[in-house]
Formats: structure tokens, C-alpha cells, sequence
């Protein structure tokens, strides 16, 4: 019999390089003193001594930015480019940033989009000196595209609304940034697309692509705005009128490069088909080599991995997710794609940026220790008879959680779905999986009566200060162990004797019975009719 590739064995023997770094970076950069109507007032009346606030102070600053822009572009040969609707911006770009062989800005995109900005209407004044009120709403403007070549970030951009409050958004990319500072440390290394293939030294890489945070990306911002034209001037930020940077889209990666092409390949095989029937997550998805639209008749949760396949795992929480999938049919890489910082109980500002990255980095190595603990979960017998025997736990008597209770094994089953959650499982989750599991009734009470003697056996922990819980690495075994002996072992065994059960076990299950029939007869035991 062919053996079985073990991800483990993959892991702990043919990897050339594991590193962890901050990959795509997208930011909001807003104006916090100009975000409501009485920030506006205040801003034109105040600031700038209009003794009128009015919609025509905003038009000629914006024509003041838009002239700014041309003469910009003009002055220093900068292309300027109109998208259109449905391209791919970055796509059009491409030829004009690898072009620029120094750092500068390579051209100014020009695009109509929705964005957020005031709009104002006249209030009644009875016959009085005309005034207006300010309100936000979602207009179709103009807005620019500062595509820049930065010393330290490479290929970025600065996107700047032409409309008053002036949002605008801002792109780098964290392993671009680690390859320059490598260089400039005289660091030798193979690239891979958007990540490292190989390094002469990968403990040194590792601590550069830890250096970067919230510090770095907020210089390259001050640097590009004193470069780039803007709506709002020296003199509007010395009265606090300027962008506070934070966080739209975070990307957090770990890379783990093989030896050979076949290990990569192996360990998706390995863990896809872990994933077909226990701690499968929310949505395994093999990427053939075609497309796929809504029309397309098939079902794309589970096929057969061919020749010029992919695969990604995607695991998902709230407006968040990690991806699993090969990069170059080589490396394993996995990412947290962060849409929504609350998601992991982090303000969105930039400066929590440090405490983001470690909770994202914290979610990729959960996810591999899942895939690691499902291909290594076999119980010791100490373990085995504190689950399944009644024990005293914290001075308390607890019961057993018993293998082949049918309340058991959807328990079992359910924390095997839940291994894959980012951020733990709480009380309502869980029990609405056992539910389906069970196909049965399955209170509240219940569950919490479950929960307890898993925690009092230390399968479970409870998160501080909050209702989730997370499983522990007996608990991780607890649930893959259980769920693998009653889904794939027992079954078989149980019915070897019957067809279409495999010949060789079949074959096996007689003699253990000539066995057993000869001990039972030297015995002088008769044999069960």
C-alpha cells in the first residue's frame, strides 16, 4: 500500500523558508475636524473668514485642486490617464511605474466615482441673508490617482477625492518594502511573486519584515503629500485640518516555501481531503484552470484536483477571512485579509496597526496548528480515560464525555467545524451546529451543561472578559480523534463482512476468526450461534 503524505512530516522536514510579514496595506485617510455640517461652518467661517459659509467655497477650492493637479503633471511630464468603467486600474498603470526608473510619481489616473462629500441646501431665510445647511451623501466625482514609485515601498498609491471633505485612500505593500530594506542590508534573496522564495539568511529577513509598522507607512505618507498637489495647505494643517490615516484592508502573511514543487502539492492533497468531512471550514474551494460564472452548471465545493489545478481554502469570519492556496506551485502561503479591524477587537486608527498584525499572525498559525493537530491527533490513554471515564476536576465531579454517545459525537463534530473559527466559538454557535449535527432538539441548558464539562476537563478555555471560547490542543485531539474513529474507522470495521467492504479487510476479519474459533474450541467455549 502507498503511504500516506502526513503534513506533518511535510512541514517539520521540507521546508526551505517560513516567514510571517505585513503584505497589501489600504487605508482611509480622512480629515477628522471636517467630518460633520458644524465642523464645515466652523471651517469656512472660522478658518478661512468667510463671513458666509456656502457651497461656493468648496467649488473654488476644488477647482483650485483640479487646476493644481493639470499644472502639476504639465510641469513635470507626468501622464495623466483617464480609466475607464470596468478596468483594471492597476493593469493600466503597470507600463508607466515600471518605466519610472528613480523614485517620482509615474502618472495621475483620473476616474468618476462615488464618494462621500457634503453637499448643501439653502435653508428658508424669511427674506434674510441667504444660508445653507451641510449634509454627506454619496455624489459621483472626480477623483486622482497619484501612482508613485517610492525608495522604500516601490509601487503605491495616493488616491485624493477632488470634493470637499477630500477623502482620499492610500496603498503599499509590505513585502515590496521588506525586499528594498533586504537589499539595502545586503540580504541575499530569491524573489517570488509578492513574497520571498528563498533567503541566504532567514532569521535576519524575518526581523526586517517585523520592523515594519504604523511609523513607516505614515512617513511614506508625510513624504508623497509634500510632493503630490492637495486641496488643504500648510496653513490649513497648522489649524488641525489634515488626514489621519486608518485601516481599510489589512493583509497579514505566512509564506512556507518547500523543498520541491510535489511537497506542495502534497500537502493540499493531504489537508483538502481532511477537509471534506471534519473541521471543514466554511468554504473549500478548488480554482480550476477556466472560468466560472453564475450560469456555470456545476457544484464547485469539492472536485477531484487535476493537472494545472489550484486550490484555496477559505476560512471566514465576519467581513474578514485567511486564504490557504499555493503561490507558484511552491509555497504554501496563508493570509489574514482583514476588512474590518473591529472584527478582531482593534480601533481602526493606523497606531493599532502592531496589535492587528499580531492577532492576524496569531490566526495564521491557528489555522495551520488545526491542519497540524488533524493529522496528528492520536489520544495517549492517560488523556483518553480523563474524557471518557467521570473524574474530579477543580474539586468538582464531572462526568464522561462518552465515545459513540450520539450526543457526544455531534459535540465532537461540531468543535470540529468550529476549529477553523478565527476567533473562537461562543455558547449560541456551538449549539446551533450540535443542532444540525444531532438533527435533533438540543437546549440551552444542554449546551452550557456540555460547555462546562469540557472546560472542567480542559478541552475548552474561555477567552477573558468576553463569551467565546477557544479549544485547547487536548481538546483539538478530543474532536478530531473522535470524529475520525466514528466516521472513518469504525464504519469499515464494523462492516467488513459485508459487501462491498474491501477485499483485504475482509480477508483479515476471517483470519482474526479462525483465530478466535481455535483459541474458543482449546477453551472448550462454545461458539456464539
Amino acid at each position: 500500500m502507498a503511504s500516506v503524505v502526513n503534513v506533518n512530516d511535510l512541514l517539520d522536514g521540507h521546508v526551505m523558508l517560513d516567514l510571517e510579514c505585513l503584505d497589501r496595506v489600504y487605508l482611509n485617510a480622512y480629515v477628522p475636524k471636517l467630518q460633520v455640517s458644524g465642523q464645515v461652518v466652523y471651517f469656512m467661517r472660522e478658518h478661512l473668514k468667510m463671513p458666509l459659509p456656502s457651497p461656493a467655497v468648496m467649488e473654488k477650492m476644488g477647482n483650485r485642486f483640479r487646476e493644481a493637479v493639470t499644472s502639476f503633471a504639465k510641469t513635470n511630464n507626468i501622464p495623466i490617464v483617464r480609466f475607464k468603467k470596468g478596468e483594471r486600474q492597476i493593469d493600466i498603470m503597470e507600463p508607466y511605474l515600471k518605466n519610472t526608473t528613480k523614485p517620482g510619481v509615474a502618472a495621475i489616473g483620473v476616474a468618476q466615482e462615488f464618494q462621500s462629500v457634503f453637499s448643501a441646501t439653502k435653508k428658508d431665510s424669511s427674506g434674510g441673508a441667504p444660508s445653507f445647511n451641510f449634509a454627506k451623501a454619496d455624489r459621483r466625482v472626480t477623483v486622482y490617482y497619484f501612482y508613485v514609485v517610492d525608495a522604500d515601498f516601490g509601487s503605491s498609491f495616493i488616491k485624493i477625492c477632488s470634493y470637499f471633505p477630500y477623502p482620499a485612500k492610500v496603498w503599499v505593500n509590505g513585502h515590496e518594502w521588506a525586499k528594498r530594506q533586504a537589499v539595502k542590508a545586503g540580504l541575499a534573496f530569491n524573489e517570488l511573486a509578492n513574497g520571498f522564495a528563498s533567503c541566504e539568511d532567514p532569521t535576519r529577513l524575518q526581523v526586517i519584515c517585523d520592523r515594519l509598522g504604523a511609523n513607516q507607512i505614515q512617513l511614506f505618507f508625510e513624504r508623497w503629500m509634500q510632493v503630490i498637489p492637495t486641496p488643504l495647505g500648510a496653513s490649513d494643517r497648522m489649524a488641525g485640518f489634515w488626514w489621519e490615516l486608518s485601516m481599510r484592508q489589512i493583509e497579514v502573511s505566512r509564506t512556507i516555501v518547500f523543498d520541491a514543487p510535489r511537497r506542495a502539492r502534497a500537502f493540499f492533497e493531504a489537508t483538502v481531503a481532511d477537509n471534506l468531512d471534519i473541521g471543514r471550514p466554511d468554504e473549500v474551494k478548488l480554482i480550476f484552470s477556466r472560468q466560472i460564472r453564475k450560469t456555470t452548471q456545476s457544484e464547485f465545493a469539492t472536485k477531484v484536483v487535476t493537472r494545472g489545478t489550484d486550490v484555496t481554502t477559505n476560512v471566514f469570519y465576519k467581513h474578514s477571512r485567511i486564504k490557504e492556496y499555493l503561490k507558484e506551485g511552491r509555497a504554501l502561503r496563508i493570509e489574514t485579509v482583514v476588512n474590518s479591524p473591529t472584527d478582531f477587537g482593534v480601533q481602526r486608527r493606523l497606531c493599532n496597526l502592531a496589535e492587528l498584525v499580531n492577532k492576524a499572525k496569531a490566526a495564521n498559525r491557528r489555522l495551520l496548528d488545526v491542519q497540524r493537530a488533524g493529522q496528528g491527533c492520536a489520544i495517549e490513554t492517560v488523556l483518553w480515560e480523563r474524557i471518557s471515564q467521570p473524574s474530579l476536576e477543580e474539586g468538582r465531579r464531572t462526568g464522561a464525555i462518552r465515545f459513540g454517545d450520539i450526543r457526544v459525537m455531534a459535540l465532537a463534530g461540531a468543535l470540529c467545524v468550529a476549529l477553523n473559527s478565527v476567533v473562537g466559538f461562543t455558547n449560541k454557535s456551538l449549539r446551533a451546529l450540535v443542532s444540525q449535527l444531532l438533527d435533533a432538539p438540543y437546549t440551552t441548558s444542554q449546551m452550557t451543561y456540555d460547555l462546562r464539562k469540557l472546560r472542567l476537563k480542559g478541552l475548552v478555555l474561555r477567552i477573558e472578559h468576553s463569551n467565546t471560547y477557544s479549544l485547547t490542543p487536548d481538546g483539538i485531539r478530543f474532536a478530531v480523534t473522535y470524529t475520525k474513529l466514528g466516521q472513518r474507522v469504525l464504519p469499515p470495521l464494523l462492516s467488513a463482512h459485508l459487501a462491498p467492504a474491501s477485499v483485504p479487510l475482509r480477508d483479515a476479519f476471517k483470519v482474526i476468526d479462525t483465530h478466535i474459533d481455535d483459541y474458543l474450541a482449546l477453551a472448550r467455549l462454545r461458539k456464539a450461534a
